[in-house]
């Protein structure tokens, strides 16, 4: 049996160096549809609020499930019956999903999830009654 040579043994070829991808956010001002009864609402600014007696009270210092906020809506979806881009809603903010659009942090709801809404006092009142099940 001939034996094999250094010759013969398949030799490796060096590997491609790959591009460094780049860490720029996607510019998504204009791309995003949302789905169904979804709503994309801002979030105040940071959470935290004054006493009656101007103490700063921190956002960590309440329980976050028992306070409602209120937010601006960025963008509406096609099945939202009861607000639209522009509308401040009162919501849960932990039954929301935060999302990052940007560099903005953001939270996406259900419509089922907005407790109130309150249009602008220039705003048309001409939407259906009621709220999404």
């Amino acid at each position: 049996m001939p034996r094999a040579t250094d010759e013969q043994t398949p030799t490796k070829t060096p590997a491609k160096p790959r591009k460094a991808r780049s860490k720029k956010p996607a510019d998504t001002t204009g791309d995003i549809r949302l789905t169904g009864d979804r709503l994309v609402v801002r979030v105040p600014e940071n959470g935290e609020r004054k006493s009656a007696g101007g103490l700063l009270i921190p956002a960590t210092a309440m329980p976050a499930p028992k306070r409602l906020s209120w937010g601006e809506v960025a963008l509406v979806g096609p099945d939202v019956r009861v607000a639209v881009a522009g509308d401040r809603v009162l919501f849960l903010p932990s039954s929301g999903l935060e999302v990052e659009l940007d560099g903005d942090d953001l939270v996406l709801l259900r419509e089922r999830d907005v407790q109130a809404v309150q249009t602008p006092r220039d705003g048309k009142t001409d939407r259906a009654p009621g709220q999404y099940l």
